[in-house]
């Protein structure tokens, strides 16, 4: 008799908990297969600090077929699921396609960036969700720092010091603190650099920082900020953002290079292409985490709207926290679907949250206890480490070398601005071939009848160079070199390069002229705008 096939899509902190905890349970009487689109689980919390150098990006990556053995990983993003054939469409790694038959499913796809309707942001801005938008961050802001001090234009160096960060949630909250830190650092010790002032923006429409939090932590978090020189600024958001850069909904308009969006995050779009009962793009569950009218499947993270039991009425909040501990409940759930033990409903309290704010400084209320300073910022630090599932011991060290060595501040430059679009259903991969070969997978259609994964349009493959979020001029640090200087033309099929031969050229639209040999491509106009009075 064969085992039965479990699969699991998505690897992040539900899938990765459901994956481990089931391998315990299973003891080889079951297969357990796992779907994602990396090699890796990745630590979230620790984000911010890999964009501002203090750790390296490997350090916040853990193995999943090293720390799952008992587990087959599959490379591959979900496509599409037929519920009735029981069975997982992917497309793998190198655009080869599979398919994942299943006895039992768990849908653990988690959460992509979230748009609104502003005009410019899908063209300007960056998001803040995968390791490739962290790296493409640490080089932009090394970069513009670089760039603001070559130049003698105080204007020019005022608009590349300036950093605007739009939310002002757990993420928002951290790269502004960090990256006034690192901007500090790169400045400070530099003797070319003197009256240099990195200016760091932190944007939400609530009334206080951290909105989510209790407020005698969103009172330390802004004090903390304001000290060492956040612009925060409540009850106001981003109208538009230009190449130039951004106009504030009070009216008055940032020059700035840099806009990071952090506004929050949607359900990954695989969830509502199931046709199945959504809340709020999530996945409705009932609380032992099954979907109703199909028990093989079930759902968890964000992906999955989860009955609060602790508050009847209400779902769970997309947190790391529920994710976590809901994929141990959907790991024991399946086993007793097997006859394994028994099932159980999902329930959780809060143990507290904590806000890391660079330094020494922290926000943090473990079991209800408020804490701020040193003493939050040690108890911040023990509790990634204890949560990370690997890693703890180079973290750790990376955390000890940054606070008795100065950091490095260079450009890898290993990943471009058009391969980190924030309008994308996938923000764990870069997006490769250059930006000619993205314009042309946008423009190819499904065929007809092919229900597969919804896929937001990418807009503005690539944003033009000097505007925030793009690449720099040809023959500025860290561009690409003049076509008349050495290193010549790009080879055909890399970033910048000729589209190969024998494929389809990419025609612009007719209100826009096509782009000549020394013009950067640039993005093309999008005509599905949201106009004035849209909702």
């Amino acid at each position: 008799m064969s085992r039965p096939r479990i699969v699991i899509v998505g690897a992040g902190f539900a899938g990765y908990r459901t994956a481990q905890t089931l391998s315990r349970l299973a003891r080889g009487r079951a297969e357990i297969v796992l779907l994602n689109p990396t090699d890796y689980f990745l630590y979230l919390p620790l984000l911010p600090q890999v964009a501002a150098g203090i750790l390296e990006p490997r350090r916040v990556t853990v193995s999943l077929s090293g720390t799952l053995p008992h587990v087959r990983l599959v490379l591959g993003q979900a496509d599409r699921i037929d519920l009735d054939a029981r069975q997982v469409h992917y497309t793998g790694p190198e655009d080869e396609g599979g398919t994942l038959s299943y006895d039992r499913l768990v849908l653990a796809a988690g959460s992509v960036n979230k748009l609104l309707p502003i005009p410019g942001v899908a063209e300007h801005a960056h998001g803040f969700r995968g390791l490739p938008e962290a790296l493409y961050l640490r080089d932009h802001v090394t970069r513009q720092v670089e760039l603001a001090a070559a130049t003698d234009d105080p204007k020019a160096c005022a608009a590349r010091c300036t950093f605007v960060v739009v939310g002002a949630g757990y993420t928002g909250t951290e790269v502004a603190a960090h990256g006034q830190l690192f901007t500090d650092s790169q400045v400070a010790k530099h003797p070319m650099r003197t009256g240099m002032r990195p200016r760091w923006m932190l944007l939400d429409i609530a009334d206080r920082v951290l909105p989510e939090l209790d407020e005698r932590l969103s009172r330390t978090a802004d004090d903390v900020l304001r000290r060492r020189g956040v612009d925060v600024r409540m009850g106001t958001s981003v109208k538009e953002a230009t190449p130039d850069g951004v106009l504030l909904t009070d009216g008055e308009f940032v020059d700035t290079k840099t806009l990071v969006w952090c506004v929050g995050v949607r359900p990954d779009p695989l969830a509502e292409s199931l046709g199945l009962p959504m809340e709020r793009g999530r996945l409705l569950v009932d609380p032992h985490l099954q979907v109703p009218g199909r028990p093989e499947v079930f759902a968890c993270g964000d992906a999955a709207a989860v009955p609060d039991l602790e508050k009847p009425g209400s779902y769970t909040p997309m947190t790391a926290q529920h994710a976590w501990r809901q994929g141990k409940v959907a790991a024991h759930n399946i086993a007793a679907s097997f006859g394994d033990g028994e099932r159980r409903a999902y329930r959780h309290k809060d143990l507290g949250f904590v806000v890391d704010l660079g330094g020494v400084k922290a926000a943090a209320n473990p079991l209800g206890v408020n804490l701020s300073g040193p003493v939050a910022g040690a108890v911040t630090r023990g509790y990634h480490l204890a949560a990370m599932p690997g890693n703890r011991v180079r973290v750790a060290a990376d955390w000890l070398l940054d606070a008795v060595l100065p950091r490095q501040a260079v450009q890898l430059g290993l990943v471009r601005s058009w391969s980190v679009p924030l309008d994308t259903a996938s923000p764990e991969l870069a997006r490769v071939g250059g930006p000619e070969r993205q314009r042309q997978s946008a423009e190819r259609q499904p065929e007809s009848g092919d229900a597969t994964r919804p896929e937001p349009p990418r807009p503005g493959a690539e944003p033009a160079r000097n505007q925030p979020g793009g690449e720099p001029a040809r023959n500025q640090p860290g561009g690409e070199p003049a076509r008349n200087q050495p290193g010549g033309e790009p080879a055909k099929n890399q970033p910048g390069g000729e589209p190969a031969k024998n494929q389809p050229a990419v025609t612009p639209p007719p209100d826009q002229p096509p782009p000549g040999p020394d013009v950067s491509p640039g993005p093309v106009r999008r005509t599905d705008r949201f106009t004035e009075g849209d909702s």
